[in-house]
């Protein structure tokens, strides 16, 4: 590939990276709560089913997703249903968000949060199938090509965490009183349920 595509590539998966989709919205609230180290930690979850979608898009399982409506809306009901579940416990954790802040956060836990807001978006497979199509070469054997792209966009990925986790430490500061954490935990929770709401509503690409 030519320094002209990555040239490109770079700036546009970044940008896409540091979109403030769910998982973004939980490595924020999760170092806001815990602290920097466990928020990035914790966020290392969300990495095998973004390295699964990359393998995906590379042997062409994207486009089966794209084009199927019925394995879309099945996968779209599933992950909608995850993140309101999600996003209403954390509205309504109040005094056992205290507790647990506390006790001590359990990166098990969180980076399970992340793994499963990851795996059960429909959308984030769609994207990276249809990011990556555009900077292929067609003369050239697309598997490699993707493969890539996404490790590249898998370490840009690594750097939007931290910096999502370093905005986090910043509201913690914020979250050291009571009131303050019970208004992070319902921001954060309705930020995860408007999504599920967005994605329970998305449509699937026209097919080709």
């Amino acid at each position: 590939m030519s320094l002209g595509i990555w040239a490109l590539f770079v700036p546009a998966a970044f940008a896409l990276n540091m979109f403030p989709g769910p998982n973004n919205v939980l490595v924020m609230t999760h170092a806001a709560r815990f602290g920097f180290a466990t928020g990035v930690l914790a966020a290392l979850g969300r990495f095998p089913p973004f390295a699964f979608f990359v393998l995906t898009a590379a042997v062409g399982l994207g486009a089966v997703l794209a084009t199927s409506a019925e394995l879309f809306a099945a996968l779209k009901i599933v992950g909608a249903v995850y993140l309101i579940w999600l996003g209403v416990r954390m509205m309504r954790s109040g005094v056992a968000a205290r507790a647990e802040t506390e006790a001590g956060a359990r990166i098990g836990t969180l980076a399970a949060r992340e793994f499963w807001t990851a795996a059960t978006n429909p959308k984030a497979m769609l994207v990276f199938t249809a990011f990556f199509a555009p900077f292929v070469d067609p003369a050239r054997p697309a598997f490699g090509q993707i493969l890539a792209l996404g490790g590249v966009a898998l370490g840009l990925e690594f750097v939007a965490v931290v910096l999502y986790a370093t905005a986090g430490t910043h509201v913690g500061r914020f979250t050291r009183s009571p009131r303050g954490l019970l208004v992070v935990e319902r921001l954060s929770g309705a930020a995860l349920v408007a999504a599920g709401v967005g994605l329970l509503f998305a449509r699937r690409p026209a097919s080709p």
